[in-house]
């Protein structure tokens, strides 16, 4: 008997059976997940209109669920229906916790569901003494923490539009994002932890407010206590605390009203304001959670994250499924690597979810969890911010939790959710995303416009979907909405995502196609040439780009070694070698050369376009969109990439 060592993980027949999934394939009469996904994609009146009945959306359904239009992108659903995004969030008011916060610093608050409540309605009528009314936005410069879903909340609630950054981002980067949109509010936090250390955030809000003109009023969170006198703003407590907590009249607005305008990376240009519906935002989170997820009431939900990400989007939708969330804020390695796992098992987290890097970082670093705590209480883990490699899942069966069900998901700001996740009813496979999101009709395109059974392609949806982005903001004609997905393939969503299908129906994503590299004419993903470089024990971390060369391009790899490592000649060829049998000729890199580090985004992906634009002596022109804007100077005028070498 042969073992399959590429299966790591499936589903009890108990919790197939118990599965919210599972339910729907029984109302449906279907046999197994790959027909439940056909008919949600080819019967998509049918599948959403089951999804707002039985995941409990709150509004006036209306009678349309679909309607087509000229293009792509002008598909509308629910285009009659009336919804709050807020009254679907704050369902609940009992006394039961509805957040627990944790920062850096240990202080841990909670929330119940009617304290949660409580503080949106106080917020809400101190927006609207000072005007904020549908359409109008509302920006928050904070950390994850409950002042900053209460803030959301509030404006939803209203109709007007909420867009988020975190405050690790500087003065440049917060106004090439809210300059953009002329926020009339702006929620701000005087300070914040992270490693040890606290970062006061006075000086970047003092910055923020003297150049934008928008601003009627900008409200700091004191987190670390600190004296704003100078500031010539309100002190979040004292703005909510001018109100008394009433019940919530909540207006129902159209299904695809903006919510809120997210930026993509921003790293080689102004970032582009991506604006979405409340509807299908709501809508389609609510069929992540409760059908892929299996979120129910009562679950602990926790993802690692800042409000510069989508996830926190996604974290927050939680609350529309009855589900407490649990808040992070700081580095997760502080005081050690066992942080976030100390706190998930004190609060009996049921959904841990987090990056691929962090995962990278943990094997890195000698994590061992599965002795040390006990987190039995995790059903699922879920993975994302870039593919998570084969011995990624590995390491989390191997060392940190042997029977979760593990996720790796992929989808992204642009469609604020998934495209592809994990599935409760199939099995786990090492190194692959399980399938396809229901009512998602993705494929993979070969350069043509050709589906792909097999082999390496870009992925695609090929028709409309509920959450994507209602326009872009400033793009009146819808120009840069449509080049931004559309120009690959007329009338096709092409996503930007190099993968392929595996045998099980899963899919391997091996990077942005947009920093696939091309040498001889042979698209290569970069997360190929990664997972590979990474087991070398000399290797903590490492980017590949292409370099133009000689009339073709040439693979250029950058390493960030161990403390103990250095690049000799030896470990090259090591490096080369194991790149030439693990991948093929063509992945091998032209050359190796060592950094002291790496830039990466504020969501902590690395970040290949602002490389490949430095080392072509071309400007990186928003490197505020950076976490670590002064790594790029490492790749600068580099002698080994010069003509001759």
């Amino acid at each position: 008997m042969t073992l399959n060592v590429d299966l790591k993980w499936q589903p009890s027949y108990d919790s197939i059976e118990k599965s919210q999934m599972h339910h729907l394939l029984e109302a449906q009469k279907l046999p197994d997940f790959e027909s439940l996904w056909r008919w949600s994609v080819e019967y998509k009146e049918e599948f959403w209109s089951w999804v707002w009945d039985s995941c409990g959306v709150i509004g006036d359904k209306g009678k349309t669920v679909y309607k087509s239009g000229a293009r792509f992108q002008d598909g509308r659903f629910f285009h009659d229906s009336k919804i709050n995004f807020a009254e679907n969030l704050l369902r609940r008011r009992d006394k039961e916790t509805a957040m627990v916060f944790r920062g850096e610093d240990k202080v841990e608050r909670s929330l119940t569901y009617k304290e949660l409540y409580d503080q949106v309605s106080q917020i809400r009528q101190a927006l609207q003494t000072l005007g904020v009314v549908k359409g109008d936005r509302v920006a928050g410069y904070l950390p994850n923490m409950p002042e900053t879903i209460i803030a959301m909340l509030a404006t939803a609630s209203l109709g007007a539009i909420w867009s988020s950054a975190s405050p690790d981002f500087g003065v440049q980067g917060v106004l090439d994002r809210f300059g953009q949109i002329e926020p009339k509010v702006l929620f701000a936090v005087d300070g914040y932890h992270y490693n040890g250390k606290e970062i006061d955030c006075r000086d970047k809000i003092r910055d923020v407010m003297a150049k934008m003109p928008s601003l009627k009023k900008t409200v700091i969170v004191q987190y670390l206590k600190s004296d704003i006198s100078a500031l010539k703003a309100d002190a979040f407590d004292a703005f909510r605390n001018a109100y008394k907590p009433q019940d919530i009249v909540f207006e129902r607005f159209d299904f695809n009203l903006p919510l809120y305008i997210m930026f993509s990376s921003g790293t080689t240009g102004i970032p582009k304001c991506i604006v979405h519906g409340a509807g299908g935002t709501l809508i389609q989170h609510l069929k992540e959670h409760k059908l892929h997820c299996d979120i129910r009431k009562g679950d602990k939900v926790f993802y690692f994250t800042t409000c510069g990400w989508m996830m926190w989007n996604w974290l927050v939708s939680a609350l529309a499924s009855e589900a407490t969330l649990l808040l992070y804020d700081g580095s997760p390695f502080y005081p050690d690597g066992y942080a976030l796992f100390e706190f998930a098992q004190k609060y009996k987290c049921t959904l841990f979810g987090t990056s691929a890097k962090y995962i990278d970082s943990l094997r890195t670093n000698g994590i061992v969890t599965k002795e040390k705590y006990d987190l039995d209480t995790i059903r699922m883990m879920t993975s994302t911010g870039s593919p998570l490699s084969p011995e990624g899942f590995d390491y989390i069966y191997e060392e940190i939790l042997p029977e979760v069900h593990l996720a790796s998901i992929s989808g992204g700001t642009d469609i604020v959710s998934c495209f592809v996740l994990g599935n409760p009813l199939m099995p786990v496979h090492r190194g692959e995303i399980q399938g396809p999101g229901l009512g998602m009709d993705i494929d993979v395109f070969d350069s043509n416009g050709k589906p792909l059974k097999e082999g390496k392609g870009e992925l695609v949806c090929k028709t409309p979907f509920p959450c994507m982005p209602v326009s872009f903001w400033n793009d009146p004609q819808g120009e840069k909405y449509s080049k931004a997905y559309f120009e690959k393939f007329s009338g096709i969503w092409c996503h930007g995502d190099w993968c392929e299908w595996t045998p099980h129906r899963g899919l391997i994503i091996h990077g942005r196609s947009d920093a696939t590299l091309n040498p001889g004419g042979v698209r290569i993903g970069t997360a190929e040439i990664y997972r590979l470089v990474e087991q070398l024990p000399e290797v903590k971390e490492s980017i590949a780009v292409g370099q133009d060369w000689e009339g073709d391009v040439r693979v250029i790899l950058f390493v960030v070694l161990k403390p103990d490592a250095s690049l000799t000649e030896d470990l090259v060829k090591k490096i080369k070698k194991v790149v030439r049998e693990g991948a093929s000729p063509r992945h091998v890199p032209a050359k190796v050369i060592a950094v002291a580090d790496i830039p990466r985004t504020k969501s902590n992906k690395i970040t290949e376009l602002a490389v490949r634009e430095v080392i072509h002596g071309r400007p990186v022109n928003n490197s505020e969109a950076l976490a670590n804007p002064e790594a790029l100077k490492l790749y600068e005028n580099l002698k080994e990439l010069e003509k001759g070498t």
